[in-house]
């Protein structure tokens, strides 16, 4: 019988206390406003309103309906722009830097699979190793960042995704290949094999060798994981590399792992601004990243 534009004719009425201004603010005829109310009427057998009357006065039965429009007109504009909202996310942008090399080793993958799920959302990436990622972050430029570093700032969240141990590779003829575990001195006269990543930004610098003020004799660097791998293989260095990266290349007996100190364990996030933290584009791809990674990821632990 009620239809919504009934009541937001009654509100704008009562707002403006005219039927011409009334039909001036709702873009109606002063013809199709009066045809509108009196269809109204005859639906509930009641006058709404008393006529020639200035401002309007309304009958009892018009106040029970502005008190209906009173409370459903803004629970219908709390639930549109609810909607609209989430039509934005839907469509959202998620533009990310990676601080890690061997993540594309599973990020491609949920990626993937992501996408399937939100097709309309605008992916892509840098690698985060030319620039400061977390302040581009802040700074809207970025809308994602994969980090295992936390960089204390009121306005990033930082989702956890899993735990990881860096665990050091080395040849199989390597004289410390036949250690339980490798200490910092044992690397004072080695090359470390590195991604080209700013050295203070590496884990096993700033988390192994600098607390201890230890550096490794010589670096050198390489693009991806499987070039590290073989340097290794080659005998031209050592690599820190995650437990996950390196569990295929240990099983097939191309190099050999081990721990560093009693294990130099990092957890891996996706940090994103506190105020998109919500939002349902993102939850999704923290929930796909993980289920990602827990399936198909060696060594790994939940959070």
């Amino acid at each position: 019988m009620l239809e919504l534009k009934h009541l937001r004719t009654l509100a704008v009425l009562r707002e403006t206390g005219s039927l011409t201004s009334t039909a001036t603010q709702l873009c109606l005829t002063q013809s199709a406003l009066s045809h509108q109310l009196k269809d109204l009427e005859q639906r509930i057998g009641s006058q709404l309103f008393l006529r020639k009357t200035r401002p309007v006065k309304f009958t009892e039965e018009g106040q029970v309906l502005l008190r209906l429009a009173d409370d459903v007109l803004p629970r219908m504009a709390k639930a549109e722009t609810e909607l609209a909202a989430m039509k934005e996310d839907a469509q959202g942008r998620l533009h990310m830097a990676i601080e890690c090399h061997s993540c594309f080793q599973w990020l491609m993958p949920a990626l993937k699979e992501y996408k399937v799920g939100w097709p309309l959302v605008t992916l892509d990436f840098s690698s985060g190793f030319g620039f400061e990622p977390i302040p581009a972050l802040a700074g809207g430029n970025l809308d994602l960042v994969i980090t295992s570093d936390i960089l204390p700032r009121s306005e990033i969240h930082y989702e956890p995704l899993f735990d990881f141990e860096m665990r050091l590779v080395l040849a199989d003829t390597h004289p410390l290949a036949s250690k339980a575990f490798i200490e910092p001195e044992d690397l004072a006269q080695e090359t470390l094999l590195t991604y080209p990543v700013q050295r203070q930004r590496m884990d096993i610098i700033k988390h192994f060798l600098q607390p201890v003020g230890i550096e490794p004799a010589q670096f050198k660097s390489a693009d991806n994981t499987l070039m590290l791998i073989q340097m290794v293989a080659a005998g031209l260095g050592v690599a820190a590399l995650p437990n996950w990266a390196i569990s295929e290349f240990s099983r097939q007996g191309l190099v050999v792992d081990k721990p560093l100190g009693k294990g130099l364990w990092r957890r891996l996030f996706a940090a994103v601004r506190n105020q998109d933290a919500q939002r349902p584009y993102l939850q999704a791809f923290f929930i796909t990243a993980r289920n990602q990674c827990h399936t198909h990821l060696e060594g790994i632990k939940r959070v």
